[in-house]
């Protein structure tokens, strides 16, 4: 399924937790280092390891996004650069918006809502992309202390195609920004 679509993400997902079993719970035995039964954190860190490297062979793949944003969500914390060079790569290669989405998403979860401004506003098209992108930008300009920033990409809200669809992530978004707005130090 990978080989016909590496952005599948629930066959990603199913791999991905055979080789971590598979990483994490090696059979062998116990006087024989190479196969013995791995302390805890070890046995994570193999997991990790096991997904990183399926990840990143399933990246080779011209059209694949989902495989980077799991390999970045893997390196956000060790890795800074490698994780927006990830993210970046994704993003272009992917037309809907789902994938700078899930970046901005890893970027926000990890702390890091600057970077996540930093990538959003270099590839976000209001006009194509899934309207997630944009619910992510506000509420990293929120996280960054950024309200203002915020309303401007509510704003670009307007250029989205549907505005049915948007009209309830407009009024979801203007709440956030008037709660940030009244409990802001600078209020």
């Amino acid at each position: 399924m990978l080989s016909d679509d590496p952005n599948n993400e629930r066959a990603f997902r199913a791999l991905a937790e055979i080789v971590r079993r598979r990483a994490a719970e090696p059979e062998g035995s116990e006087h024989d280092p190479l196969t013995r039964a791995l302390p805890d954190g070890e046995r994570q860190r193999a997991a990790d390891l096991a997904v990183w490297s399926l990840g990143e062979e399933l990246a080779g793949n011209p059209r694949a996004w989902y495989p980077l944003v799991e390999v970045a969500r893997l390196s956000v914390r060790d890795d800074h650069e490698g994780t927006l060079r990830r993210l970046t790569t994704a993003a272009e290669r992917d037309p809907t918006g789902r994938a700078l989405a899930e970046g901005l998403k890893v970027l926000r979860e990890a702390d890091k809502p600057v970077d996540a401004l930093w990538l959003g506003v270099g590839h976000w098209r209001p006009r194509e992309h899934d309207l997630e992108v944009g619910r992510q930008l506000v509420l990293a300009s929120l996280e960054a202390g950024r309200p203002l920033e915020a309303k401007q990409h509510l704003a670009s809200l307007d250029m989205y195609p549907d505005p049915d669809a948007a009209a309830g992530l407009r009024l979801e978004l203007g709440e956030a920004i008037a709660h940030a707005e009244q409990h802001s130090p600078d209020a």
